[in-house]
């Protein structure tokens, strides 16, 4: 290589290259790389640890975490916070350190949001063949544990040879940067690799600076999509996180302001439209309001901008039932723009939006499809207020009365995090949104455990945000340890920890499908060999404070309201806990508002699940392929 060039270890040139990337969009610099959190081991600790240490906190802050799929669900956090023009990298040992990274990786390309995973690898030049936590594959010696990342990653490359960074380097920015094409990337990185010294030319050490593309749609698809909107008169609004993502909240407005089409969002798109805003009809699907599942079932056009169509949202095909309904659908990845055969509008949101809504000029719903929604917006926040509603002040609240008292408190600019259990189905149905950020619900991998590190990544990219950690007693177990990064790092979140003694959320589901709630209660072993004895005796309350947080007990409504106020004000890491009904017992939300295909046994015994079979076999009837 001609030209200067600087003396370094292969650890060393990657923590300098990512110092000096940024990203760019409409006209705002920000740096890509924006911290490194990791765990060392016998993999990582001279190569990417001693280079974060040589390259020093300036160059690329540390952050120190005590679990490694928990320090990919902060990252992804701070990336879904960032709106994906920034990101965090994570790297781990080999063996377990790196294997505890797939379901972290899954998590953030299903969700297609950046992170860049580094875990070491096995020596790539082989003096000792095994080494420790190396996995052996008779057939194949190129394999190692980190092959597992493979098809959780949209971008894998192992760095064999300290020049072959170069080329996989900006590989893995392209796809981090990409707005159709990003999710978890992967460098695999023998040990060995890490430490052996390189001539790097000067010139891959130069800032570089990736614009992210906001392309526009192609004119026969535009004109294409509005004849669709113009010749519709039941037309439906499904907001996706590509709203989100893409910034476009203030288009999605000015079109539905122009036209009235009403506006239903998923999981990732909730936010989209402030709360209040007339379009607004809330949550969509098995989990949304029943005034937009009722507009779905009756839609002639479902517009989706920004969405992957899961099955959550389509109440797994059967949620759109109109046999004269078509699908018009604005994504930046044509993927997803041609699900459900739909009209393709391949474009940004916000691009796509602005366009759609010049072409549209002049074009409104009728008056009365507008009053219809408008009526049924009115019956579904009565329906809010009555499941938030406390007639005694001084009982135990339900999961909903939390949900009521947290609404009371927080303010436009809190962020709300959840991933799994009873709640997404309660926040989706129930949250007021009040600005697009305040609502992050992790729902493509719904991901026990996602909460308090996601909590940490966003608190990181939004200072000055108070953020909440909304977890149960199982989420809470799975993955409490980031409790200790919080402290450690004072980054002051806030957990409201609910304790209601088991998984609430899949026993209802085993109830329902004929399972009978079998082994989803934390209670001790009955004579008959089932968990339905006394509650178990664990007190999480005692195990968050002896993380070091700051600990509330809520024993009421009336403490939760003060114990809520007080860990808004804290200026340290707070959890309020709080034990509502138990597991078995309704949250007082109300009922789903559209079905969701979970099998359930055609062969079985026991009445409960017969019964759920025959329930099973009618509601699947109505599953329609859009073809």
């Amino acid at each position: 290589m001609s030209g200067a060039t600087r003396r370094l270890t292969t650890a060393q040139a990657l923590v300098e290259f990512l110092a000096h990337q940024y990203t760019e969009r409409d006209g705002r610099r920000r740096r890509l790389i924006a911290a490194c959190w990791g765990i060392f081991g016998h993999g990582n600790v001279a190569g990417l640890g001693q280079a974060l240490l040589e390259t020093g906190r300036d160059a690329m802050p540390y952050l120190q975490g005590r679990n490694e799929q928990a320090m990919v669900h902060a990252a992804v956090g701070y990336a879904r916070q960032s709106n994906r023009l920034a990101a965090q990298a994570v790297t781990t040992s080999i063996g377990p350190g790196a294997t505890n990274l797939v379901t972290g990786a899954a998590l953030a390309t299903v969700n297609r949001l950046p992170v860049l995973l580094l875990p070491g690898d096995i020596f790539a030049t082989r003096p000792a063949d095994p080494v420790l936590q190396q996995l052996e594959v008779p057939s194949a010696g190129d394999v190692s544990v980190n092959d597992c990342l493979r098809p959780v990653s949209r971008y894998f490359d192992r760095i064999v040879r300290p020049e072959s960074l170069i080329p996989a380097a900006l590989q893995a920015m392209r796809v981090l940067t990409d707005p159709a094409d990003t999710g978890a990337v992967t460098l695999a990185f023998p040990q060995d690799v890490q430490a052996e010294a390189f001539d790097w030319p000067e010139e891959f050490f130069a800032d570089r600076v990736w614009h992210v593309r906001r392309p526009a749609p192609d004119p026969a698809e535009l004109a294409a999509a509005a004849r669709a909107v113009r010749a519709a008169r039941r037309p439906l609004i499904v907001a996706g996180g590509g709203i989100h993502h893409s910034e476009a909240e203030d288009a999605l407005r000015a079109l539905a302001d122009a036209t009235g089409i009403p506006v239903a969002s998923t999981q990732a798109g909730k936010g989209s439209l402030r709360h209040d805003h007339p379009a607004d009809i809330g949550g969509i699907g098995h989990t949304g309001t029943a005034v937009a599942d009722d507009l779905a079932r009756g839609a002639d056009l479902v517009i989706g901008v920004g969405t992957r169509f899961s099955d959550f949202t389509t109440a797994s095909a059967t949620l759109f039932p109109n046999p004269d309904v078509r699908f018009l659908n604005l994504n930046i990845a044509p993927f997803d723009a041609h699900k459900l055969a739909a009209t393709t509008l391949v474009a940004d949101a916000r691009a796509g939006l602005e366009a759609l809504t010049e072409a549209l000029a002049g074009h409104r719903v009728e008056e009365a499809y507008e009053a219809e929604y408008t009526a049924g917006k009115a019956r579904w926040e009565e329906r809010v207020d009555a499941a938030y509603a406390v007639l005694d002040e001084s009982a135990r609240p339900s999961q909903t009365q939390v949900l009521g008292a947290l609404d009371a408190v927080v303010g436009d600019e809190d962020v709300v995090i959840n991933a799994a259990g009873s709640l997404p189905g309660d926040l989706h149905k129930l949250w007021r949104a009040r600005s697009p950020r305040q609502y992050h619900l992790e729902y493509g991998y719904s991901c026990m455990g996602y909460e308090i590190p996601a909590a940490i990544g966003v608190r990181l990219a939004a200072p000055d945000r108070p953020v909440w950690a909304l977890v149960g007693d199982g989420t809470y177990l799975m993955m409490p340890t980031e409790i200790v990064t919080a402290v450690q790092e004072g980054v002051n979140i806030n957990i409201v920890l609910i304790q209601n003694h088991g998984y609430a959320s899949i026993g209802g589901l085993s109830e329902e499908t004929g399972g009978e709630r079998f082994g989803t209660a934390y209670r001790f072993r009955a004579a008959d060999g089932t968990y339905t004895g006394d509650p178990l005796p664990v007190d999480l309350a005692a195990n968050a404070a002896s993380l070091g947080m700051e600990v509330i007990r809520a024993g009421s409504v009336a403490e939760l309201r003060t114990a809520l106020a007080a860990a808004r004000a804290s200026e340290r890491p707070t959890c309020v806990y709080v034990e509502t009904e138990t597991a078995d017992t309704v949250s007082g939300a109300p009922a789903a508002q559209a079905w969701w295909d979970v099998p359930v046994a055609q062969a079985a015994t026991r009445p409960a699940a017969v019964k759920a079979r025959e329930l099973y076999d009618r509601q699947a009837a109505a599953r329609r392929r859009h073809l």
